[in-house]
């Protein structure tokens, strides 16, 4: 099926020239609705969208002037094209600030129309695209594409709903492979912000001079390697919601800038001495007990009590066994998809082992599981054999009568000698930062 030629409405009181142009447009393969004045092209726009609007400046009664103003209000996704007799500098800066998309002087020479429309045209196709790729990020992370089934998880929902409608600083702690990242980008995509960007930085993954300059930005030549001018991340993030991943890891100098940066509402590049106005809603969060981290003087004070507007706590999966089937099925159905679309399910035996594991990488861990179990499963049923061999139960039944930390030193014992002594490929495996699982390894010996 062809696709539906881009359509004009053309807006203008000289008779000769709306029939020149007109012929011109469906030169260039548009799908034309011309009139002769203003009036009529506001009752066009009313009865139905176009894509591109070209209205003639000077016209009796209402002028080209209001049209622009009222397309932006009603189509504000149509690319606008001004086009006069009287051409000055004054007027076209009028009409370039009202969101014209281009403004032409009479007489309209043919190749100067075709090169402007196209490219009004090309901009409209990717607003567009643009428009309908939110709209899938939206419905992604939209509550009602949250799976769970546990009473804890629906409380958390509720608080998002509550705090997302404000501006407050949200500080979400949860071990890793919670679901964290999840949330914040639920809160954001029920705020007033959603068509802004969201932008998350793992603070934990970067050293101190590098997260520096992600977070503010850089001036050329602030430091070895800095070639050009960089916006930093808080700027990236304007008007939208800047995610702090892993704040327990910033070290105390930048914690100090971070909290300037907030309480200012104001960064400075590396390498300038001029400040910023940033207007980004600050999401935190964090795996370590950060109030312990105050104590032993690790995290300031007054930076916690800033991030700590709204705090959410999201407890393991072990604590909501409920959860654990609902999100098994969802990550079954991702794993079809991307591993060829076999018609799998989980069996009796393989679900009850699941709900015996203690999951200490929590959903993370379920779902490197099942992508690994779909990998595996010779036939359409994945059977407890598929799984890891910690999830069995076999493993699970050894495991019952030990301490969660002695399951826990265990399963990453056996993780790490599976990755051939790899921390890092284990720490991959098991949904741990690489930093968590050094100091659990230290924490067991």
């Amino acid at each position: 099926m062809t696709a539906p030629s881009p359509s004009v409405l053309f807006a203008e009181d000289d008779s000769s020239m709306r029939t020149v142009l007109s012929l011109e447009f469906k030169r260039i393969g548009l799908e034309v609705t011309a009139v002769s004045g203003g009036q009529a092209a506001l009752e066009a726009m009313a009865r139905r969208d176009f894509d591109l609007v070209v209205t003639d400046l000077k016209m009796a009664g209402i002028d080209g002037f209001r049209i622009l103003q009222e397309a932006r209000r009603r189509l504000p996704e149509a690319q606008v094209i001004v086009i006069t007799g009287h051409g000055s500098i004054d007027s076209a800066v009028r009409v370039m600030k009202a969101g014209a998309f281009d403004y032409l002087t009479k007489p309209v020479e043919p190749e100067a129309l075709a090169i402007s429309v196209g490219k009004a045209i090309e901009r409209k196709r990717l607003l567009s695209e643009i428009e309908q790729l939110r709209a899938q990020v939206r419905g992604k992370f939209s509550f009602e594409n949250i799976v769970y089934a546990s009473p804890a998880f629906h409380r958390i929902l509720e608080l998002v709903n509550k705090v997302a409608a404000t501006d407050a600083s949200v500080l979400i702690e949860g071990e890793s492979g919670t679901g964290k990242e999840l949330i914040a980008r639920a809160i954001h995509s029920a705020s007033a912000r959603r068509n802004h960007p969201f932008v998350a930085v793992n603070c934990g993954a970067l050293p101190e001079g590098l997260l520096e300059s992600e977070l503010f930005g850089h001036a050329r030549g602030a430091f070895t390697g800095a070639v050009a001018n960089k916006r930093g991340l808080f700027e990236e993030a304007r008007d939208g919601t800047l995610l702090l991943d892993e704040i327990g890891e910033m070290s105390p100098t930048l914690q100090v800038k971070l909290l300037r940066a907030l309480q200012q509402g104001e960064i400075r590049r590396v390498g300038e001495n001029r400040n910023i106005k940033v207007n980004a809603r600050i999401i935190a969060a964090s795996n370590r007990d950060l109030k312990k981290a105050m104590r032993e003087g690790a995290f300031r004070d007054d930076l916690y009590y800033r991030l700590n507007v709204f705090p959410i706590v999201v407890p393991p999966l072990r604590e909501r066994r409920e959860d654990i089937l609902p999100l098994a099925e969802r990550f079954l159905k991702s794993a079809r998809k991307k591993h060829g679309g076999r018609a799998l399910r989980l069996s009796p035996e393989a679900a009850q082992a699941l709900l015996g594991y203690i999951w200490s990488g929590n959903v993370r861990e379920l779902e490197h599981a099942i992508e690994r179990a779909v990998i595996l499963c010779p036939g359409e049923e994945i059977r407890p054999e598929d799984l890891p061999p910690e999830v069995r139960p076999s493993e699970a039944a050894s495991a019952s009568a030990r301490t969660l930390a002695e399951v826990e030193r265990d399963h990453i014992l056996k993780t790490l000698e599976a990755c051939g002594g790899e921390e890092a490929q284990a720490a991959l495996r098991l949904g741990l930062p690489l930093k968590a699982l050094k100091k659990k390894l230290k924490e067991y010996g």
